[in-house]
């Protein structure tokens, strides 16, 4: 989680929503590190999550990342949920929990869905307070 967080930093310094991601495989072996971009790639779908995705996905030649970890500063939201599905994440492990867009408890729960064909192991609140920390203070320099 701390790669993560460095990450969201890396985020907030370019004026982005602070949030980081990291996925590592199996042996813990690091994969990829994300940050958001959405405003300066001009992407909406420039999420950390996925970013990360899409360079794991890379680095192994495969759209499928079985027995792989992703850490995230922020729990993901539906459209992260759907990616992190299909690439069949063995487990997501998120710090701040996220009432208005979570899908891995908090506004729904796409992420533990029965029905679906995979379901990645979810732990979340790990650094909460930190992770939490750093988007209440993003936002409320905006707000300024």
């Amino acid at each position: 989680m701390a790669q993560a967080l460095e990450q969201a930093r890396l985020s907030a310094a370019r004026g982005e929503v602070p949030v980081g991601a990291v996925i590592v495989d199996g042996r813990g072996h690091l994969l990829a590190a994300a940050h958001n971009a959405p405003i300066a790639e001009h992407d909406p779908s420039g999420h950390a999550e996925i970013r990360a995705l899409r360079q794991a996905g890379a680095a192994l030649g495969n759209y499928r990342l079985p027995g792989a970890r992703l850490y995230v500063t922020l729990e993901p939201c539906i459209m992260c949920a759907g990616a992190i599905i299909h690439a069949r994440i063995a487990e997501v492990v998120f710090g701040a929990y996220d009432p208005k867009a979570g899908a891995a408890g908090s506004h729904s729960d796409l992420l533990l869905r029965p029905r679906l064909n995979h379901r990645p192991q979810v732990r979340g609140g790990i650094r909460a307070a930190e992770c939490g920390a750093l988007l209440r203070e993003f936002f409320r320099a905006r707000r300024r």
